[in-house]
């Protein structure tokens, strides 16, 4: 699949949300964790209505993968996954939330139970302060889904292409981690990191 352009002045954008909105770098993982989490209580709450869904509160689960060799961190849900539409409306557009979207769209009593992070958008492109590549590996729960993955550098570009790699519902995201990023494959010094930011 060809290469797709950010829907916004993405490279000035994505320079400006690393270098002043986020001070702390550290603090891209607990954006991530905090997608990954959303992820997860959007299907639980899907769960309540529909049956197929087929898991339980317990059967949900976050990883952290360091991968000193490949120099690779990767985070694993087994959430709500996305589709290929899905991957494109909300990373194709900085500042456009799939977390804020699907709290809107429920009913106005539920909404307010619903407590989801990652209202604003921004959160996920943190982790382009410590990432030369990223890439998303996911498969919606949606019946009929088919795994995607989206590639970027950070640039200007982003690449939604098939992917083999992700096999059940959820997301997959695999940071390939700059130079000066090397403290991040270091698993103790993540789980401090979750420690410190965990609720």
């Amino acid at each position: 699949m060809r290469k797709k352009q950010f829907k916004a002045e993405s490279k000035r954008l994505l320079d400006l949300m690393i270098n002043s909105i986020y001070t702390n770098r550290e603090i891209f993982l607990r954006e991530l964790i905090s997608n990954a989490s959303d992820a997860i209580d959007k299907l639980c709450y899907i769960s309540l209505t529909d049956q197929n869904v087929g898991m339980n509160r317990e059967d949900f689960k976050i990883t952290l993968t360091p991968d000193v060799e490949a120099r690779t961190l990767t985070i694993s849900d087994n959430g709500v996954g996305m589709t290929a539409e899905e991957l494109e409306q909300n990373l194709g557009t900085i500042a456009k939330s799939g977390s804020k979207l699907f709290k809107d769209s429920l009913e106005d009593n539920d909404s307010d139970a619903v407590d989801i992070i990652g209202q604003f958008g921004v959160g996920f492109y943190s982790a382009f302060m410590v990432s030369d590549k990223v890439e998303i590996d996911t498969l919606s729960f949606k019946e009929g889904a088919e795994a995607v993955r989206w590639i970027s550098e950070g640039t200007t570009e982003y690449e939604i292409t098939p992917s083999d790699t992700r096999t059940t519902r959820g997301t997959t995201i695999t940071l390939f981690l700059a130079e000066d990023s090397e403290e991040f494959l270091d698993e103790y010094h993540v789980r401090s990191i979750i420690n410190k930011y965990k609720r």
